[in-house]
C-alpha cells in the first residue's frame, strides 16, 4: 500500500498531524508512506517506521513549490492521499482514496480533532513521535542516563506575546526541584529554539551549575524532541517544543495566554495547561496592538501561584491515573 501524507511547515502543526501517522502505523502496518512537509520539520519524521520517502517542500512564490512536489509524486498510483495543506497536488494525482483538509473542517475544535475528522476517525489518535538511531544517540549524549529525574523547561516561544516572564519560570522551576518539591534533586534541561537563546540562558544561568543541562539551540527539531523524550516532565510556553514533549509521551504542562488552548493545548491524557484569566482576544484588545511591533509579553496576569495551583492538580491527577 502506497500512502502520500502532506503536512505542515510549522513544528506545532506538524507534530499534531502525527496522530494520523500513528493511526496509519496501527492500521496499515505494511504501508509505504511518503511524507511531504516543510524544511523546518523534516527531522521530526526521519524515524517514522513506515517511511519510504521524505520530501521537503520549500515555499515559493506563485505556488511553484506545489508544482515541484507534483513532479515528484504524480507518477505513483497512490492507495491513499492525506493532504492537511489543502493543496492542488492531492487533487491531480492518482489516488484510490483522498482525505483533504478543506474548509468543511470545524476549525473551532482542537487541531488533533480537526486532523482526525479529515480521515473521518471517531477516535482521535494521539500524536506520536518516532526517532532515528542517530537522534537517539544524540539525545543520550546530551542527556546521559541519570539516577535522578530530568525536568525539561522551555521558557521561550516564537513570539514575545505568548512568553511567560522568565523570572516566573525561574521561581517555578526552583520550587519543583527544591527539597520537598515534586522533583526534588532533579536535573533541569533548558530548551530554546535558535533565535530564542537570550531568555533561555537567563533561566539556565539562574540555576545551580550541578543541576542544569544546556539544550538551548542544540541540533535539529528531531534531535530536540528526542532529548525531550528523555525528560520526566516538561514545563513550557505554547510552542513547538511543548507539542514535541507531549507527543513523546512526557507529562507536559503548557502555559497559555496569547494563543488558543482549545485549539493548541498539549494533547493527551498526560498533558494539561494553565492560562491567563483573559482570553487571547481580550489580551490583544487595546489601541495600537500589532503582532509585528509588540515588544512585551501579554501573559503578565498569569501568576506563579496560578501555575503552581495548576501543577498541583495536574500531578495529583497523574498520581491517581497510576494507581
Amino acid at each position: 500500500m502506497k500512502i502520500l501524507f502532506i503536512t505542515s511547515t510549522r513544528i506545532g502543526d506538524a507534530v499534531l498531524s502525527t496522530g494520523l501517522l500513528n493511526h496509519i502505523e496501527q492500521n496499515y502496518p505494511d504501508a509505504k508512506v511518503t511524507i511531504a512537509c516543510g524544511p523546518l520539520v523534516v527531522s521530526l519524521f526521519e524515524g517514522y517506521p513506515l517511511l519510504e520517502r521524505l520530501i521537503s517542500i520549500k515555499k515559493e512564490k506563485h505556488h511553484k513549490h506545489w508544482f515541484k512536489l507534483w513532479k515528484q509524486v504524480y507518477g505513483t498510483r497512490w492507495d491513499i492521499v492525506i493532504d492537511l495543506r489543502d493543496s492542488i497536488v492531492s487533487r491531480v494525482v492518482f489516488a484510490r482514496r483522498r482525505f483533504i483538509f478543506t474548509n468543511a473542517v470545524d476549525k473551532s475544535v482542537h487541531k488533533a480533532v480537526q486532523n482526525a475528522s479529515v480521515m473521518k476517525l471517531n477516535d482521535v489518535p494521539n500524536p506520536k513521535l518516532w526517532f532515528s538511531k542517530a537522534q537517539d544517540e544524540r539525545s543520550k549524549a546530551l542527556i546521559p542516563d541519570t539516577p535522578v529525574p530530568v525536568v525539561g523547561v522551555g521558557p521561550t516561544a516564537n513570539w514575545i506575546g505568548k512568553t511567560w516572564p522568565v523570572d516566573r519560570f525561574i521561581e517555578t522551576v526552583k520550587s519543583l526541584i527544591k527539597k520537598g518539591g515534586y522533583f526534588e534533586g532533579a536535573q533541569v534541561a533548558v530548551f530554546g529554539a535558535p533565535g530564542e537563546e537570550e531568555d533561555a540562558y537567563k533561566l539556565y544561568n539562574a540555576l545551580p551549575e550541578d543541576v542544569r543541562i544546556d539544550l538551548i539551540a542544540k541540533g535539529s527539531p528531531g534531535e530536540a524532541a528526542a532529548c525531550l523524550a528523555r525528560c520526566d516532565f516538561y514545563l513550557g510556553n505554547d510552542s513547538g517544543l511543548m507539542h514535541c514533549a507531549a507527543a513523546a509521551g512526557v507529562p507536559t504542562f503548557g502555559l497559555f495566554g496569547a494563543s488558543y488552548p482549545h485549539i493548541y493545548a498539549p494533547y493527551g491524557a498526560h498533558a494539561a495547561y494553565a492560562r491567563t484569566p483573559e482570553t487571547f482576544d481580550e489580551l490583544i484588545d487595546f489601541d495600537g496592538y500589532s503582532p509585528q511591533t509588540l515588544d512585551r509579553t501579554l501573559m503578565g496576569s498569569l501568576s506563579v501561584d496560578m501555575v503552581k495551583s495548576g501543577l498541583d492538580v495536574f500531578f495529583q491527577s497523574l498520581e491517581k491515573s497510576r494507581t
